[in-house]
């Protein structure tokens, strides 16, 4: 695995991903690993986040390198996670993705263990940039 990408989360996504760190009852593998995102992350008011990082609710269009295949998810909280087109952040590329800039890629692992190399394509809509920070 590579050195691990710079990261930029919203305050407010922070605070609601704490929020859901404390209320679940989730493999401690999956907490942790959205844990240690959070703490390694540039914190920023949520104005002030460049349009180009995928925060919670960007509609993202990423490749997976290993595979070559291209997806487009919105990434949401695990409360409205299992609808087509949606990605929880507390799966694997899910949580890979939060906090990642346009262009750059990272070598994450899945549960399985099985690695995978993400890379941000485009980030169709990202609720700051629109000024829906009540999403």
């Amino acid at each position: 695995m590579s050195k691990l990408p710079p990261i930029v989360m919203t305050r407010l996504d922070v605070q609601r991903l704490d929020r859901v760190l404390y209320a679940l009852e989730a493999p401690l593998i999956v907490l942790e690993s959205l844990e240690s995102e959070i703490v390694r992350a540039k914190v920023v008011d949520p104005a002030r986040v460049a349009p180009d990082v995928v925060t919670m609710n960007s509609v993202v269009r990423f490749r997976d390198e290993v595979t070559q295949r291209e997806f487009i998810l919105k990434l949401v909280y695990p409360d409205a996670a299992g609808h087509t087109g949606t990605i929880s952040v507390l799966a694997p590329v899910g949580t890979a993705l939060l906090g990642m800039k346009v262009g750059r890629s990272i070598d994450w692992k899945t549960t399985s263990d099985k690695p995978i190399r993400l890379t941000v394509l485009e980030i169709l809509y990202q609720p700051e940039a629109n000024g829906d920070f009540h999403l």
